[in-house]
C-alpha cells in the first residue's frame, strides 16, 4: 500500500508539472499572438505590413515638438545609421521644413502619419482620405518625393484605413517590436524592450519631444543590434524579402 502511494504521488506530481507547462507554453503563444493582433488584411486585399524578412528597420514617429528630433537625425549619422524611417505628421512637418530637409538629405526615409494626429478607427473613410492627403500635399510642397508608406498616427487601424490607404497607392505600416520609448521607461528599459529584436523586425521609436529618452538609448540600440542584420527602411525591407501580416475575416 506505501508502495501504491508513492508511485501515484510521483505519477500527480508529473501530471501537475505536464499541465502547468501547457498552461505556461498556451500564455506564451497567445501573448505573441496578441501583441499583433493591430496588424490587419482583409483576405485577399490591402495589407498592413509588420514584420519583413531582411534588415532590421528602425522607424521613429514625429507628431510635435521641436528639440528631440534633429538629435536624433544627428545620433544616427554620427553612429553610421545609413537606413531608417521616418513617419512625419503633415502638421509637424509644415511647421519644421527645415528638419525634414536634413532627414531627406541624410538618406533616411519619410512616411506619412497623416495630417493631424487622430485615432483612424474614430473616422469615417472619406476623413481619413482627408487627413491622409492633406499631409501628402504637405510633403509635396516641401519636395519629399515618392511617398509610399502610411503609418496610423495613433497606431489604431481598421478595414477602412486599409482600404483608403489602397486607394490612394500606399501600404499601411505597423511593427514587430515596440520599444515604449514614449513612455520614458529608462534608458536600460528602453533597451530591454528592443533587446528580442532580430532580422526582419520593424521597431517602433519616437522623436517627438515627449520622447525624452530616447536619443540617449539610441547609441546603445544601434550597437546591440548591427551584429544581427544590417539596418534597411520599410520599403527596401518590403522590396527586398517576404513580409507578414494578419488576417481580418
Amino acid at each position: 500500500m506505501n508502495f501504491f502511494m508513492i508511485l501515484s504521488g510521483t505519477k500527480l506530481k508529473h501530471f501537475l508539472f505536464i499541465v502547468v507547462l501547457s498552461l505556461f507554453t498556451a500564455l506564451f503563444i497567445y501573448s505573441q499572438t496578441t501583441a499583433q493582433v493591430a496588424v490587419f488584411s482583409t483576405k485577399a486585399g490591402p495589407k498592413a505590413i509588420y514584420k519583413g524578412e531582411k534588415g532590421i528597420a528602425l522607424t521613429f514617429n514625429i507628431g510635435w515638438g521641436d528639440q528631440k528630433a534633429e538629435p536624433i537625425v544627428n545620433t544616427l549619422v554620427k553612429n553610421e545609421v545609413k537606413s531608417a524611417t521616418f513617419f512625419l505628421s503633415g502638421s509637424w512637418a509644415e511647421r519644421h521644413p527645415d528638419i525634414v530637409e536634413k532627414i531627406v538629405k541624410n538618406g533616411y526615409e519619410i512616411g506619412n502619419l497623416g495630417y493631424a494626429y487622430e485615432d483612424y478607427t474614430d473616422l469615417e473613410s472619406g476623413e481619413i482620405r482627408k487627413d491622409v492627403v492633406k499631409a501628402q500635399d504637405v510633403f509635396k510642397k516641401l519636395n519629399v518625393k515618392n511617398i509610399k508608406l502610411l503609418r496610423a498616427p495613433t497606431g489604431h487601424f481598421d478595414k477602412k484605413t486599409l482600404k483608403v490607404a489602397e486607394d490612394l497607392g500606399l501600404t499601411v505600416v505597423h511593427w514587430s517590436i515596440n520599444s515604449e520609448d514614449w513612455t520614458n521607461p529608462g534608458v536600460k528599459q528602453i533597451i530591454k524592450n528592443i533587446d528580442k529584436a532580430k532580422n526582419g523586425d520593424i521597431i517602433l521609436l519616437h522623436a517627438s519631444d515627449a520622447a525624452k529618452q530616447t536619443n540617449r538609448a539610441l547609441p546603445l540600440i544601434v550597437s546591440k543590434l548591427k551584429s544581427r542584420g544590417s539596418f534597411t527602411n520599410v520599403s527596401d525591407m518590403i522590396a527586398n524579402g517576404k513580409v507578414k501580416s494578419t488576417l481580418i475575416k
